[in-house]
């Protein structure tokens, strides 16, 4: 089972959106919208918020993420009535960025803090660094023909799917280079359809990972 995500919002709109947008990315991970009171105004539930997280819970603990100071008081509140206060974390991280890169790291298996620290870091300058000369390792050209590019789902079908091999991955866009294990990274990239992408791997399973990112680009990420 994966780790849960909550995800607290003084709008219900703006969670319920949110929770929709990281389910695209994370089909196997709950992710629940604690937004808006219960009458339907603008503001942060107590109450919601605690069952939000009860819903979420699966046996793998809960991350909790929110939009703005009084949201993150009411998040840490809801934590700490829990039965068990333990089972839940509230993450320090932006709530749009935090919520796509935690779902990512649930849909991969990761545990409650790993999750955990992939929203707080969400917040960080992203991996973004002029391309290096090829080096050790090994290194692939691919020419992106789905529709969206490497953006959003694709992104992010691309990073669980290299997460299961021991192998450090790189894509390269013309000067810049992103960790292939970054949502946020390869989506900063802004490739498109057409463009044609380096993809660069070392370690025990490079050829593995970067055979496996073919059959993504080839097969349009399942588009």
């Amino acid at each position: 089972m994966s780790v849960g995500i909550v995800l607290v919002s003084h709008s219900a709109k703006l969670a319920e959106g949110l929770a929709e947008l990281a389910a695209q990315m994370a089909p196997d991970v709950t992710i629940v919208a604690a937004g808006g009171l219960s009458d339907g105004s603008i503001g942060t539930d107590y109450d919601e918020v605690v069952a939000a997280t009860q819903r979420a819970e699966s046996g793998s603990g809960v991350v909790l993420l929110y939009d703005l100071g009084s949201a993150q008081m009411t998040a840490e509140l809801a934590v700490e009535s829990l039965a068990d206060p333990s089972a839940a974390v509230v993450a320090d991280g932006p709530l749009v960025e935090g919520a796509i890169a935690a779902a990512v790291a649930a849909q991969a298996g990761k545990d409650r803090k790993a999750v955990a620290e992939a929203a707080a870091a969400a917040g960080l300058p992203e991996d973004l660094a002029p391309a290096e000369p090829a080096g050790d390792g090994e290194e692939i050209e691919l020419v992106l023909h789905n529709e969206v590019g490497l953006h959003a789902r694709p992104a992010a079908v691309l990073v669980r799917a290299l997460s299961s091999f021991d192998a450090e991955v790189t894509v390269r866009l013309g000067e810049q280079e992103a960790d292939g294990h970054s949502v946020l990274a390869l989506m900063s990239l802004g490739a498109r359809q057409g463009d044609r992408i380096r993809v660069r791997a070392r370690g025990p399973q490079a050829s593995a990972a970067l055979d496996k990112a073919k059959e993504l680009v080839d097969s349009d990420f399942g588009e």
